[in-house]
């Protein structure tokens, strides 16, 4: 019921902006014929009330994952091109109540016909009128120029960035590493979204990816759903190849907990569905850290790996227990932490837990959109997120935001490409 009642006030903004959008658009085109403009209108409406339905049924009904990635596609490339249009629609629009506005003024103050001038006065004001037309004509047509650049780059970013996987390579430097870890290699992935795929072959392509890389252990930090157990059940085999001789070590992120399908309340199906997640990770061979730690031997000598709950700042729930992830530890020369927000860093870990030497996140995906090359990264994202991709330091600690392996929403990426990271352990 809750969910329903923030739908349809949405719906019904989307509605009103779509006779706003239309009207626009007819404007432009009057000299289309009678039986066009009814083409147009049938077309028009049939689209872009499909696309309304078609998210009800993606949200309330189990449609196969390429019908729902079909009509998120479509929902979220419209929009796009909808709001890049909207401020030279509202620009005309004030142009034109400003004119009205003047022309009216103008009106009321008496104009003086010279004696012997029978020209209609009204003549004058009808001058404007063809370059107002004009200008709208200009205004909207610009609009729909605009338009076309979200279309053309959102597109290309499904075609081109939904899976092209980028592997980052960094070395990792750790003080108190001891000599058994020096130059081992982890691979780390985050934010599978498995909700969201619709390429089998590419995702396993991206795993094949990380699999040459070799890495002696690998750390998923979080998010394999967007909501439901069930999304996986196409990509479970995929992800069980993800191997590596000392361990796959996993944690949960803010949507595994199905928190935006079945609201935050506990319920039975929650319940279950949140098992039912837990027990994925588990068949997959994924040793899930739940507020809890290990310790990875190597050659007689140990680093701690601890894990825990989803815990974010703001609205982001707080699951996650520190107290009980670092028990037991304090003799461990290193720690390394899997901790799904990077805002859980700077809101706990930095100020609580020194002992800490790294934290492994994702949960930003960089917004899947920015840019990100050599020594330059920027997104939207960063207004929201302090760290919100790659390596960061501060004293003794540190952190890396993994960018991400699938994608959530708009099923693509425009610069900020799909991440798989290998680190490097080395010694001071």
């Amino acid at each position: 019921m809750g969910r329903i009642a923030v739908l349809i006030p949405i719906c019904i903004l989307l509605i009103a902006f779509d006779f706003y959008f239309y009207n626009a658009v007819i404007s432009v085109f009057k000299k289309w014929k009678p039986g066009t403009k009814r083409t147009f209108r049938l077309l028009w409406w049939s689209y872009n009330l499909f696309l309304i339905a078609g998210v009800f049924a993606g949200i309330y009904l189990n449609l196969f994952l390429t019908i729902r990635a079909i009509i998120l596609v479509s929902f979220f490339l419209t929009c796009g091109c909808k709001l890049v249009m909207l401020p030279f629609l509202l620009v005309d629009d004030l142009r034109r109540l400003v004119i009205r506005v003047f022309r009216k003024r103008k009106a009321e103050v008496p104009v003086a016909v010279p004696a012997g001038d029978f020209s209609d006065a009204s003549e004058e004001r009808e001058k404007p009128q063809a370059e107002t037309i004009s200008r709208s004509e200009f205004l909207i047509k610009a609009g729909l120029v605009a338009a076309a650049v979200p279309l053309t780059s959102l597109s290309w970013g499904i075609v081109s960035g939904a899976y092209d996987y980028q592997v980052r390579r960094r070395d990792l430097i750790l003080p108190n590493l001891p000599k058994a870890f020096d130059g081992i290699k982890l691979g780390q992935i985050s934010d599978i979204h498995s909700g969201s795929f619709y390429n089998r072959t590419a995702v396993n392509g991206g795993v094949d990816m990380l699999l040459a890389e070799k890495p002696d252990f690998i750390f998923f930090t979080g998010d394999l759903v967007n909501d439901m157990a069930t999304e996986m059940r196409d990509y479970q085999n995929t992800f069980t190849r993800v191997k590596a001789p000392l361990g796959v070590y996993s944690t949960l992120g803010n949507h595994d907990y199905g928190d935006y399908h079945f609201g935050k309340e506990s319920s039975p199906a929650k319940v279950k569905n949140l098992q039912d997640v837990i027990k994925t990770h588990k068949l997959m061979g994924y040793d899930l850290l739940m507020n809890e730690n290990r310790r990875l031997k190597v050659d007689g000598e140990e680093i701690g790996i601890l894990g825990i709950e989803n815990w974010g700042m703001g609205r982001f729930p707080k699951y996650g227990r520190m107290d009980l992830a670092v028990k037991n530890t304090d003799d461990l020369p290193v720690k390394l932490l899997l901790s799904h927000d990077p805002s859980h860093w700077r809101g706990q870990v930095l100020p609580e837990y020194p002992q800490i030497d790294a934290m492994f996140s994702g949960h930003t995906h960089g917004m899947q959109f920015g840019v990100r090359v050599n020594d330059f990264q920027w997104s939207p994202v960063e207004y929201i997120y302090k760290e919100w991709a790659g390596l960061y330091r501060e004293k003794q600690q540190q952190l890396y935001v993994n960018v991400g392996y699938g994608f959530l929403g708009y099923p693509g990426r425009v610069g900020i490409l799909p991440e798989i990271t290998i680190f490097t352990l080395k010694r001071a």
